[in-house]
């Protein structure tokens, strides 16, 4: 199922909040066709070098909006301690084993409930674009790759899901291509 953003922006959104959602279903949409007509089998594969896959991708985004989304409500989670640089990856501990699967499919997961639940969580962001204060600010979490003391707006964030969805529908066009030739664009 694919989003409609004419009825989204039409009826409930105006101005900068519409563009955003246009913005966010044009990447969506992008990188959801890059799994149309594919069996499980072929999403959880891992065409590449790479230890991605395009199920795994669909889970990872599905899972960062839903963190974002929260982020803009509640603030920064507490973030586990992991020493990333001496990780044993035969036996990671219980918090990195999950992170590593949130990049791929695991047994029991399909395509089509991955799908279901990256519609659930676009909904919900859809919903908080609609409503959040866009100026409203929460301090970034302790991470290398943020400024300590850093802090986003509720836009920020939301442009930032709109580069984070735009980059991983190129990996996942990679993946697609590499599977059976089919390409999103070109």
């Amino acid at each position: 199922m694919t989003t409609d953003t004419t009825s989204t922006t039409s009826g409930s959104a105006a101005g900068e909040r519409a563009d955003l959602l246009d913005t966010l279903h044009k990447h969506r949409d992008l990188f959801r066709h890059t799994v149309t007509g594919l069996t499980d089998e072929q999403a959880a594969s891992r065409p590449t070098v790479s230890e991605l896959c395009l199920g795994g991708l669909i889970k990872h985004v599905a899972a960062t909006e839903q963190e974002w989304a929260r982020f803009v409500v509640e603030g920064p989670a507490e973030q586990p301690e992991i020493d990333w640089a001496n990780i044993d990856w035969t036996n990671p501990p219980p918090e990195v084993a999950a992170y590593r699967d949130g990049f791929r499919m695991v047994d029991g997961e399909t395509l089509e409930g991955l799908l279901a639940a990256y519609d659930d969580a676009a909904a919900a962001t859809d919903d908080l674009v609609r409503t959040a204060d866009l100026d409203a600010r929460q301090p970034l979490p302790p991470a290398p790759w943020f400024e300590p003391g850093s802090t986003w707006s509720a836009r920020r964030v939301f442009l930032h899901l709109v580069a984070e969805i735009a980059q991983h529908a190129g990996h996942a066009d990679i993946l697609r291509e590499s599977i059976d030739g089919q390409k999103s664009m070109g």
